[in-house]
C-alpha cells in the first residue's frame, strides 16, 4: 500500500507542479517579487496538502517564534527533498542559497534568479565565498531570510554530521542571528527513492545564535543544537503509531531496532 501512495503521490506531485509552473509563467516573466512569492507558497502548499491526503504525511512546525524579526539566516537541516518547498509555507520571505548548477534547468532557474535566490559558483572557491558573502549582507540588508544549509547536500538520518565552514564565514561577516533547524524528514521523504511514508515530519525552530562568537565555537554549538534536536525527533518518531521504516544508521544513532 506504500508503494501505491507513493506512486500516486508523485505522479499526482510532479504534474500538478508541471502545470501550475506552466500556468505561473507570466507572473514568472512580467509579475512582481511579491506576486512570484505568492505563487511559490500556493505550489508548496498543494505538495503538503497532497502529501497528507494522498500518503498520510502531517506537517508540523514548532517553534516558530523563535525567530526573530527582520533580516536573519536560517539553518536547517537537509533531509530530503521536502523541506526545499516546505519552508516557503512557513517563513515570510525566504532567500535559499543554492548551487549554480540548478539555475540551469529549465524554468527552475529562471524561477530562482526572478526570486531573487543566492546563486553559488562552488568551484571557485573563496572568490566564491566572498562573493556569497557580500550576497547574503544584500539579502539581510533587505530584512530576508536567508536559507542554507550547514552540510550543502541532503544527507541521510543518522549520517555522521558534516557542517561546513561557510556557515561559519556568514554568522561572522554578516553580524545576523543564526536560527537553527532540526528537522526528520529523511524518515518519511527518504532521498533518491521514491517511496513517501505516512507519520508526522516535524521542523523544529531552535533558539537563534546571535553575534558574537568565534568562529568554532559558533560552529559548534550549531552542529550540537541542530543534532541533539534532530535525533530527539527520530526518537519521538520511532514511537509514533505510524512508525517509519529507519535506515541502519539512524536505528544505531538512537538506539533502536531498526525496524
Amino acid at each position: 500500500m506504500t508503494l501505491v501512495r507513493s506512486l500516486v503521490f508523485n505522479l499526482a506531485y510532479y504534474l500538478v507542479s508541471t502545470v501550475m509552473v506552466v500556468a505561473s509563467l507570466p507572473v514568472f516573466a512580467f509579475g512582481s517579487e511579491r506576486a512570484t512569492a505568492a505563487v511559490t507558497h500556493a505550489w508548496a502548499s498543494v505538495g503538503i496538502f497532497l502529501l497528507r491526503v494522498i500518503v498520510g504525511t502531517r506537517f508540523v512546525v514548532r517553534g516558530i517564534d523563535n525567530v526573530p524579526p527582520g533580516g536573519v539566516i536560517i539553518a536547517p537541516k537537509h533531509q530530503s527533498m521536502f523541506e526545499t518547498f516546505a519552508l516557503f509555507t512557513v517563513l515570510e520571505r525566504p532567500t535559499y542559497v543554492m548551487k549554480q548548477e540548478l539555475a540551469r534547468i529549465p524554468l527552475w532557474g529562471w524561477y530562482a534568479k526572478r526570486a531573487g535566490m543566492i546563486l553559488v559558483e562552488r568551484d571557485q572557491g573563496t572568490a566564491a565565498l566572498r562573493k556569497l558573502a557580500a550576497s547574503v549582507r544584500t539579502a539581510i540588508g533587505k530584512d530576508r531570510q536567508v536559507v542554507i544549509f550547514p552540510e550543502g547536500t541532503r544527507r541521510p538520518p543518522g549520517a555522521e554530521p558534516d557542517y561546513k565552514g561557510g556557515i561559519a564565514h556568514l554568522y561572522r561577516t554578516t553580524g545576523a542571528p543564526v536560527v537553527p533547524v532540526a528537522i526528520n524528514s529523511g524518515l518519511f521523504w527518504p532521498r533518491r527513492q521514491i517511496l513517501r511514508h505516512p507519520g508526522t515530519i516535524v521542523f523544529e525552530f531552535l533558539p537563534p545564535i546571535m553575534p558574537g562568537l568565534p568562529s568554532r565555537a559558533f560552529l559548534e554549538q550549531l552542529q550540537a543544537e541542530i543534532e541533539t534536536a534532530s535525533d530527539r525527533l527520530m526518537v519521538e518518531a520511532s514511537k509514533a503509531a505510524h512508525r517509519p521504516p529507519f535506515p541502519p544508521a539512524a536505528a544505531e544513532r538512537v538506539k533502536l531496532d531498526g525496524g
